[in-house]
């Protein structure tokens, strides 16, 4: 396999990073305009709420991707520049779109819990873009730091590697199974969402240890700081995951 693997239509050759990232905009918006059918605020609030989340998301996925790759502002300033317009992290997508959230939510006076909606969509979009990632190859930065386990991936620098974007794939596909199990017993609203942020920002904190990134902070990458932090403030959410109501 080479690396791109670019798809064509007729003559025109669509890079896999372009088509997989629009279909997981595309799939995980479809879902979320379904499920918004059953919620329970008002429509006016519902369209608020959405699009608070996507500029917060917008705005998170661009500052983290900036902290995550600021040794590049001293190595490589044409690099950075280069990934500040065209790269982006789920991490700091998810942690700005909450943000953007609560205060839209704050703004418009909406205290009910609302991310419920958009766990499964997260998830599935998630998973679709990863696909785009692992097909990209090295140019992607997703991909892990050498192995010699026999499922490493050579993404052409002839060099065997992780591939963590399968890695997040597969545990994805398991945290829907999960909650899907979950969400059989009581629970209260809300807590759907806390329990899919939890579960991945854990899995991005320890994943990531096997990614090739600059660790400028005992040794972890601005991701997994984030992630932390996310994690410290949920923490009273934690064990609330393994409770049968």
């Amino acid at each position: 396999m080479t690396f791109p693997v670019y798809f064509w239509l007729g003559s025109l050759r669509i890079h896999p990073h372009f088509l997989f990232e629009s279909l997981a905009y595309a799939v995980a918006l479809r879902l979320v305009l379904r499920n918004v059918r059953k919620d329970s605020i008002a429509p006016a609030q519902r369209t608020s709420v959405i699009v608070g989340g996507m500029v917060g998301a917008l705005l998170g996925a661009k500052a983290l991707v900036w902290l995550q790759h600021i040794d590049l502002l001293w190595q490589n300033p044409q690099q950075l520049l280069f990934i500040l317009l065209q790269g982006k992290t789920v991490v700091g997508a998810l942690l700005g779109g909450v943000i953007g959230v609560e205060i839209t939510k704050k703004m418009i006076g909406v205290n009910r819990s609302t991310g419920d909606v958009f766990v499964y969509p997260l998830i599935i979009g998630t998973a679709i873009g990863r696909i785009g990632c692992f097909l990209t190859g090295l140019s992607d930065q997703t991909s892990g730091i050498p192995t010699t386990l026999p499922w490493g991936v050579d993404f052409g620098d002839g060099i065997p590697r992780h591939p963590t974007q399968v890695y997040e794939i597969i545990f994805l596909m398991i945290l829907m199974l999960f909650l899907h199990l979950r969400s059989r017993y009581q629970r209260q609203e809300g807590d759907f969402f806390k329990f899919y942020l939890i579960s991945y920002l854990a899995f991005r904190f320890l994943i990531d240890f096997i990614k090739p990134d600059f660790r400028p902070l005992l040794g972890l990458s601005a991701i997994q700081v984030a992630c932390l932090i996310a994690l410290f403030c949920y923490r009273r959410n934690i064990p609330q995951m393994f409770q049968i109501r």
